[in-house]
């Protein structure tokens, strides 16, 4: 992989069954949108004023307002700050384990496939933007990527769920994804789905190896890497002499020197969910500082990331 290359949009598979729709591609930072609760729409329009153009959220009240991340997201549209067909929009089918009892978009004692249908539904209805869209944008209500928040207790029900969210695809979904899924889950969905993962969206941690062997079986086959809790989990990351000498160079921030050195692995996007504007800004003027230095500077760029994987185990490329 070439310097220049680092920190370019990543392109998604193409839908096996479309020859209709533009791929869709993901840029270095999406914004996260967990944990906002009634100020998601806010910080949702927020983020789309100030550089980001692709959103993850997920059916999964507990932890997300998925119609209020709609909701700043029609605002963005109806204000012409950006088109519906420029966002990037991902959102999650959650299974009965990780949502509220009390508050979910389906009825828990249904069969999976019908979980999965209702679930599909609330989304496709949240994000219908027909009556802000303008001109020749989309109107018709799709989700850009659908992701499994997590692996069913059995493979044959996580391939159940996969099954039935690929018959959407590739109209009203346009890729399918995966999060919370180790090596060997990720290998035996690729080997047995008609419908490939275009991602997979896991914690980048030392718990999990930093995700070396996942991350090089998603480069194998063409699967972008979605790093989240990248700045939470490894303050010692974000602390560390690589980061530090990255920052200090550069004139930008370590959080945002760390973001660099991650995406500087390749075949990464990085969930971002800073609810701050300035952060917003620094972390993407901070991309472009750090790839303005990795194309001048090619041999010193790959030094820093020479020490930076041997920092968090990986071998040499």
């Amino acid at each position: 992989m070439t310097t220049s290359a680092i920190f370019e949009k990543l392109a998604l598979h193409a839908p096996h069954l479309s020859g209709r729709y533009a791929i869709p591609a993901l840029p270095a930072f999406i914004y996260g949108t967990a944990w906002k609760k009634e100020a998601t729409a806010d910080l949702v329009y927020q983020a789309l004023c100030n550089g980001f153009t692709a959103i993850d959220t997920a059916a999964q009240p507990k932890h997300y307002r998925e119609d209020l991340v709609a909701a700043g997201i029609s605002r963005a549209i109806k204000d012409g700050k950006i088109k519906r067909s420029e966002v990037y929009i991902q959102t999650k089918f959650t299974s009965v384990g990780g949502q509220d009892p009390e508050n979910m978009p389906y009825d828990p004692n249904s069969p999976l496939p019908e979980q999965v249908n209702a679930s599909v539904m609330s989304s496709l209805k949240n994000f219908n933007f027909a009556d802000v869209v303008k001109g020749d944008d989309t109107a018709e209500p799709y989700i850009d990527t659908l992701v499994l928040h997590s692996p069913m207790a059995t493979i044959s029900e996580t391939l159940e769920v996969w099954q039935t969210l690929e018959q959407y695809v590739p109209n009203e979904i346009r890729n399918l994804g995966i999060s919370n899924c180790n090596l060997f889950t990720l290998m035996d969905i690729y080997e047995r789905a008609r419908i490939k993962p275009s991602v997979v969206q896991n914690r980048f941690y030392r718990n999990a190896k930093f995700d070396i062997g996942v991350r090089q079986f998603c480069r194998e086959q063409q699967i972008v890497y979605q790093s989240f809790w990248t700045l939470s989990a490894n303050p010692t990351l974000v602390w560390s002499t690589e980061a530090g000498a990255l920052a200090n160079q550069l004139g930008i921030s370590p959080h945002s020197a760390l973001y660099c050195l991650v995406l500087g692995l390749g075949n990464v996007t990085v969930l971002n969910g800073t609810k701050s504007a300035l952060h917003m800004q620094e972390d993407w003027r901070a991309v472009q500082v750090v790839k303005d230095f990795a194309q001048a500077h090619p041999e010193e760029w790959d030094k820093k990331m020479t020490g930076f994987r041997a920092l968090i185990g990986q071998p040499k490329p």
